[in-house]
């Protein structure tokens, strides 16, 4: 009796140690992402969608979601060339085009983006007047994106689109620009009696 019980726990540890290294070995990919696999440190390339294959103990996997996806830059204080100080605020939408890349050339690519961006748009609106940050905010959304897409290539990373969310400019010409408004309405509401 005691020996058979001592070849069922021998059973059921072999079970569950088979049962642990098969959860450990087994991965199920989605399509919209891709597991980058490092076997002992070294990259083997990205492996997904579908069932995958790791060597327990030998293999680390980094999942990296291929879907667009976008990041906020908060309110940047920004000093134009004629020294008026604006506040700009930002959304960029970015896509992983190569996972392996996108892990082994940056440690944190939105972060870096994000980085970039902020150091990109102060250029940018450095080099522009008042009078074409508030009129041509086009123009800003694709030279911003031009530059940070040439920058974020080399990590395996698109920039999609960047797009301004809202520039503030400084309170006196906020109110000098409610003013000019207001008399330009009234002009129109006399020429039109």
């Amino acid at each position: 009796m005691f020996e058979n019980i001592l070849d069922f726990t021998l059973i059921s540890m072999l079970v569950v140690f088979a049962a642990v290294l098969v959860a450990i070995a087994v991965r199920i990919v989605p399509e919209y992402k891709r597991l980058v696999v490092f076997r002992l440190g070294r990259s083997i390339g990205a492996q997904g969608p579908g069932l995958i294959f790791l060597i327990p103990f030998v293999d680390r996997a980094i999942a990296v979601d291929l879907r667009e996806d976008y990041f906020d830059v908060p309110p940047q204080t920004c000093i134009t060339a004629d020294n008026a100080s604006v506040s700009i605020d930002f959304l960029v939408y970015d896509k992983v085009i190569d996972p392996v890349r996108s892990v082994l050339e940056v440690e944190d690519f939105t972060g870096a983006a994000r980085g970039l961006a902020i150091t990109t748009l102060r250029a940018v609106v450095g080099a522009m007047d008042l009078d074409d940050v508030l009129s041509k905010r086009d123009e800003i959304n694709q030279v911003l994106h031009e530059k940070l897409d040439q920058v974020t290539d080399r990590w395996g990373i698109r920039i999609m689109a960047v797009e301004i969310r809202e520039v503030v400019p400084p309170r006196a010409i906020e109110e000098a620009m409610t003013r000019q408004m207001a008399a330009e309405r009234n002009r129109r509401a006399m020429v039109a009696e």
